[in-house]
């Protein structure tokens, strides 16, 4: 059975930093691309960051330079770290694995920042 578990979600104030976790389990983890996504309140799921089975990331424009997304085999985990969190990146974020044949998702884990 495949799972994607979230964790490190939560309430902070703007400015403030949190980190991420994306637990896989039941999928061979280092041959799978690893994405997370966020959807807030009355909008669409949106792209946040993505690192491949072969370490290459890229991120959206919103989050360039605050963000960082990394993975450890050996723990079969990605983490996204955000640093300079702003009220606009309020949202429950998703972790996303998948390769050419198929993909999973998590559950998601609400991050809040306060103003």
């Amino acid at each position: 059975q495949v799972q994607l578990v979230e964790s490190g979600g939560g309430l902070v104030q703007a400015g403030g930093s949190l980190r991420l976790s994306c637990a896989a389990s039941g999928i061979t983890f280092s041959v799978y691309r690893i994405g997370w996504y966020r959807q807030a309140p009355g909008k669409q799921r949106e792209f946040v960051a993505v690192i491949t089975s072969t370490g290459s990331t890229n991120y959206a424009d919103s989050v360039k330079g605050r963000f960082t997304i990394y993975r450890d085999n050996d723990k079969n985990t990605v983490y996204l770290q955000m640093n300079s969190l702003k009220p606009e990146d309020t949202a429950v974020y998703y972790c996303h694995a998948d390769n050419r044949w198929t993909d999973y998702w998590g559950q998601g884990t609400q991050v809040t920042v306060s103003s």
